[in-house]
């Protein structure tokens, strides 16, 4: 969907679903935070693919960034485990990765973590 607010319109989603979360949304939670995700890098202009790799792993996002192509993973949450993200790197050997999540920024190990509200900013 081409905005956030109409996705949540055709799940049926209510503003208190959001306010006052319970763990109804849980499964949807990562693909709402995608398509904000997605809508923001379209909205600054980038180019946006994605990465599967052997044994299932998958990354959110590539885009390519001063010349370079860069792995994005999204998490809805804090808990940013990420697995394919990591077998991307280990395979491709990107300058960095940027991982987009409710974590505040931060540097680790060549992995940029990025709030999602501050998308805007890559």
């Amino acid at each position: 969907m081409p905005d956030v607010g109409l996705l949540c319109v055709k799940k049926e989603i209510i503003p208190e679903d959001i306010l006052y979360p319970t763990h109804d949304l849980d499964d949807f939670k990562g693909g709402m935070a995608e398509n904000y995700v997605c809508n923001q890098l379209v909205a600054g202009g980038h180019s946006h693919y994605y990465w599967t790799g052997d044994h299932g792993y998958e990354v959110d996002f590539l885009i390519q960034l001063d010349g370079a192509v860069i792995p994005l993973e999204v998490k809805a949450a804090e808990h940013t485990q990420a697995k394919g993200l990591n077998a991307c790197r280990k395979m491709h050997q990107p300058a960095y990765a940027i991982k987009l999540s409710g974590k505040n920024f931060s540097m680790e190990d060549g992995v940029k973590s990025v709030p999602l509200y501050a998308v805007f900013c890559i």
